[in-house]
């Protein structure tokens, strides 16, 4: 399993009977996850005076209750700054689950971007993009990013974390736009990319009304995908949250479609370590393609 564990703004301090007391910076909410199971004694005293609560509704969905919790705030992760809010369906604005995978692709931008040279960029393509965890972090190593996403008010949230990360001039285009239909324009132009970051909802709908189920499009959009790449593609980095889409699925799928390219594929659980108790809370899980030694 990769850990996010270098975090010092966010833990997760327990998990007991389906939810997780988490720290945001100053803050402390309690969250629903569907991974805990477990009934355990809820000893923390986070349990019983948290900022904040989102209750799941037996009919679906559900709604935060507040005690005393800004519209607002903000954390960091290294260099990295990021706006947070509490907005439906549970969510603040940002997986820390993924500042593992950021370290990862952070690594290899800056690698690559120290052999070229200032005058030939890494091009990365983020898609799915949502407020801009990847794009930020991609952004910070060195690269030119194109983020892409669906949701204009995500966007626009995305420009605010780069803003307050001190990328406001960095080389970075924000797309609203359907992904698919966006690759499919980007093919059609001629428009290569180093590095494809893609992070796509279990389900979702596009700006027209196009619908998107992971299981049914995740295949033909990652083939779609390696159409855009360049002859010598750095990196490729697929993201589920979907508990049917096991690692192995995202390691053959990866390997499968990009073999043309020399390079290596790995896949794995990610996952937040539990200060309380030790142990490791799983957050869904990531495929890599990165290319081999030889090829660069």
């Amino acid at each position: 399993m990769w850990i996010a564990d270098d975090w010092k703004d966010y833990e997760v301090l327990d998990t007991s009977d389906g939810e997780k007391l988490e720290r945001w910076g100053d803050y402390m909410l309690v969250r629903p996850d569907p991974q805990v199971i477990w009934k355990t004694k809820r000893e923390h005293a986070g349990w019983q005076r948290p900022n904040a609560h989102y209750h799941r509704s037996s009919k679906g969905g559900g709604e935060w209750e507040f005690f005393d919790l800004p519209k607002q705030w903000q954390i960091s992760y290294r260099e990295l700054k990021f706006h947070l809010q509490p907005f439906s369906f549970k969510h603040t604005g940002l997986f820390p689950e993924q500042a593992v995978n950021w370290d990862w692709f952070s690594g290899l931008i800056r690698e690559e971007a120290l052999r070229r040279g200032r005058e030939n960029p890494v091009k990365v393509l983020n898609l799915f993009a949502y407020t801009g965890g990847a794009t930020v972090a991609a952004a910070a190593a060195g690269a030119a990013v194109t983020h892409v996403d669906a949701s204009k008010g995500m966007v626009g949230w995305a420009k605010e974390n780069a803003a307050a990360s001190g990328l406001a001039d960095a080389p970075v285009r924000y797309i609203v736009d359907d992904c698919q239909k966006f690759v499919e324009r980007e093919i059609r132009r001629g428009n290569r990319y180093d590095a494809v970051i893609m992070d796509p909802p279990s389900y979702g709908r596009g700006p027209k009304g196009e619908i998107w189920k992971i299981e049914d499009n995740i295949h033909a959009f990652v083939k779609l995908c390696t159409g855009v790449l360049t002859k010598s593609p750095l990196f490729f980095l697929v993201n589920s949250y979907t508990t049917g889409l096991q690692p192995a699925v995202l390691r053959y799928l990866l390997g499968l479609e990009l073999k043309r390219f020399q390079g290596e594929v790995c896949a794995g659980e990610i996952g937040l370590p539990v200060s309380g108790n030790g142990l490791v809370l799983p957050c869904g899980a990531s495929g890599r393609w990165e290319r081999g030694r030889t090829g660069r």
